[in-house]
């Protein structure tokens, strides 16, 4: 069976340059052409540029997947070429390209690894570890995983602010990577604000990147958090287990799959992060051997917001309410 999936996985693993040169310069155009639209809407009503920020926001985490194909080496042959166009494409989703992509890769080897939680995943408590925390912890880690937080105010700030700053000073790389590119996003500013004014700035891009940053954190966060998902120890912890176990299967309508770069067909990614996105669909749908995955449609996603906590007798999440009050009675 290790042997059969790798080999069928292997008929996916190359990327089009045809395609990714298409799918690269479609997007960038179409996200310029509604930043545009954006700023020719100022003129007549800012209720009609927000409500452009909505495919503006779509189009933002369309090139987001870009950079994380990118990021895998998946987009193209060239890791050169991999790497330059996810540090131009970085700057447009406020994230700084080696940084982000170093702490990516360290989440693909430790998902659904209840030994080695906290690297590039969403904060999760068991529900031993909730009970023994103080009530301080207890009122932060639910705050933390609020919905308004979580999806809302939180997702806006860690673009726009958290990922200014290089927190492990240890790494050169991820240091310089992050100070490049606040630099350029001060100069892309300043060069925008001279052209077209500051204020129109500021009131352009961060209904965007509001829109963008909760529908990509959304995404990421009911790929692993979902009623059926796997978490083990890490003795028991097997690659192709928790790729189709610990990631869902989420199947958007069309307009939604395009917009979010087919990332739904998650646990086909975590199989193999080398597919590019465009082939993901094709992997899924071509190969039954791929189609034990937790399907998770639109309505059904819903019901994620309420799990919070992991019980490690029941091998499930489940809500606050399921283990008591903050207090832990």
């Amino acid at each position: 069976m290790e042997s059969d999936w790798r080999k069928v996985i292997a008929r996916y693993n190359h990327p089009d340059l045809e395609r990714s040169v298409g799918q690269l310069a479609s997007t960038l155009l179409l996200y310029l052409a509604a930043w545009y639209s954006m700023y020719r809407s100022l003129e007549l009503s800012y209720a009609l540029t927000l409500a452009l920020s909505v495919p503006a926001g779509g189009l933002l985490v369309r090139l987001f997947i870009i950079v994380h194909d990118c990021g895998h080496g998946s987009f193209f042959r060239s890791r050169k070429a991999c790497d330059a166009v996810g540090i131009v494409l970085g700057l447009l989703v406020c994230t700084p390209y080696f940084s982000w992509t170093r702490k990516h890769a360290a989440h693909h080897t430790t998902v659904g690894d209840l030994d080695r939680r906290g690297q590039g995943d969403v904060w999760t408590l068991t529900v031993e570890e909730y009970r023994r925390s103080p009530v301080w912890r207890r009122l932060w880690y639910r705050l933390y995983r609020s919905p308004f937080l979580m999806f809302g105010v939180g997702s806006f700030l860690f673009f726009l602010v958290f990922q200014r700053f290089a927190f492990r000073f240890g790494d050169r790389r991820h240091v310089l990577s992050v100070f490049a590119t606040d630099l350029a996003l001060a100069g892309l500013a300043a060069l925008l604000g001279a052209a077209i004014g500051i204020r129109a700035v500021i009131l352009i891009q961060l209904p965007i990147l509001f829109v963008a940053a909760a529908g990509g954190v959304w995404l990421f966060y009911v790929q692993h958090q979902f009623a059926g998902v796997s978490w083990v120890r890490h003795a028991q912890w097997d690659y192709r287990t928790v790729a189709l176990e610990g990631s869902s299967f989420y199947r958007l309508p069309a307009v939604l799959r395009w917009f979010s770069g087919n990332i739904g067909f998650h646990h086909i990614h975590h199989l193999s992060p080398r597919i590019p996105n465009y082939k993901l669909a094709a992997c899924h749908c071509e190969n039954e051997l791929f189609r034990s995955a937790t399907t998770l449609r639109l309505r059904d996603s819903l019901a994620s917001l309420s799990l919070r906590l992991w019980d490690e007798s029941a091998r499930r999440l489940i809500g606050f309410r399921q283990v008591g009050a903050v207090s832990g009675r």
